[in-house]
């Protein structure tokens, strides 16, 4: 047994350096996110949720000027996304965007598979790119508006008025082209407002700009054209054109104006051409790296009742948003908001009567990765 035991440690002895070397001259084993960036594959994600507070019934009035936010007291993971990416500056690739939480069962495309499901796949489109040319074939985020689905695209927590009056995506074909450093041209052709399966067989053509006539302003200009279901025998051209301008006075002070028109023709009976219009106010101030203001005002002039059911009724809210950013990776947002319209279509807690206005208070964690 003596002998036994010698043996065994002198060769533990002789052993040891010979692991030790081959620990030290072993390869590393690559960590997943080298391994995405040798192979050009991009993943990027962030958790969004909130509680917020109304003192009216936002939630069961007829008329709801939000589209995410209109919970009256609760908390929400509002989302969870995934963007997985593979987009070379030449050739093939492509991106497929998730959207999970309450609200994605609100920006589900037409005709809705699981009405209710709070899984919604946002985007997914084939891509190709060569020298100015870009082409994306598939489901894409619209061109129209200032403010877009994902919470880390928006400096405020609740959507704006004029958000909620623009579709959310398209299923087509789209064509960028870069003509210079100052001007790029997108044309393309899709199934209409938010159809993944088009409901009516008629396409919707669709046309943007992007021009920076100097440094600090850049201006994006887009159009939609075409024919929309306006009930399940009626069809009617419907035409959007919406302007977003951004100006960045100083590194810290941002300006942004947007202006919205959009009509419906075949509305109603007699039938006539239905208009609605909106212009909205960003100003964003960056206090320090950690502290940023964000002010928004607007309003939407609903004449024919197109987008929200009530005739001659002209809806305003104003916005002020304070976030806290103490690193790259997380923010917490805090947000005062004030909705008011012509008419009382705001739904009172406990009656049956309705109010003019409302307000609410929400307090959103948003972490990136």
């Amino acid at each position: 047994m003596k002998k036994l035991l010698l043996v065994s440690a002198v060769s533990a002895v002789f052993a040891a350096p010979g692991i030790a070397l081959a620990q030290a001259t072993a390869p590393a084993v690559p960590t997943l996110d080298k391994v995405l960036e040798a192979s050009g594959i991009s993943v990027s994600g962030y958790i969004d949720a909130a509680y917020t507070h109304a003192d009216h019934d936002i939630a069961g009035s007829s008329v709801v000027p939000r589209v995410f936010d209109n919970q009256n007291n609760s908390f929400a993971l509002h989302q969870f996304g995934l963007t997985v990416a593979k987009q070379p500056k030449e050739g093939f690739g492509g991106l497929v965007n998730v959207t999970v939480g309450t609200d994605g069962q609100l920006i589900h495309s037409a005709p809705e598979a699981a009405p209710g499901s709070t899984f919604d796949v946002t985007q997914a489109y084939a891509q190709y790119a060569g020298g100015p040319l870009t082409v994306l074939m598939g489901k894409f985020a619209t061109l129209q508006g200032t403010e877009v689905i994902a919470p880390t695209g928006n400096t405020n927590f609740s959507r704006s008025i004029l958000f909620g009056s623009v579709p959310f995506t398209h299923t087509g074909v789209r064509v960028t082209y870069a003509a210079s450093d100052t001007v790029s041209l997108t044309a393309g052709l899709n199934n209409g407002y938010d159809q993944i399966s088009d409901l009516n067989k008629g396409k919707m053509v669709e046309l943007g700009a992007t021009l920076t006539p100097i440094k600090p302003l850049t201006i994006a200009l887009s159009a939609l054209s075409g024919s929309e279901p306006v009930s399940a025998t009626v069809n009617g051209t419907k035409t959007s054109f919406d302007a977003v301008a951004t100006y960045t006075a100083t590194d810290a002070l941002t300006i942004g104006l947007e202006y919205l028109n959009v009509s419906q023709e075949n509305v109603g009976s007699p039938a006539i051409k239905a208009k609605f219009s909106g212009e909205a106010l960003y100003v964003t101030y960056m206090f320090n790296p950690k502290w940023r203001g964000v002010l928004r005002t607007e309003q939407l002039s609903d004449k024919d009742g197109l987008h929200f059911g009530v005739a001659d009724n002209k809806y305003n809210e104003t916005t002020l948003t304070i976030a806290y950013l103490p690193n790259a990776s997380f923010e917490l947002r805090g947000e005062v908001r004030k909705d008011s319209a012509d008419k009382a279509v705001y739904k009172e807690y406990d009656s049956a009567t309705n109010s003019k206005s409302f307000t609410t208070i929400a307090l959103e964690a948003l972490y990136k990765f």
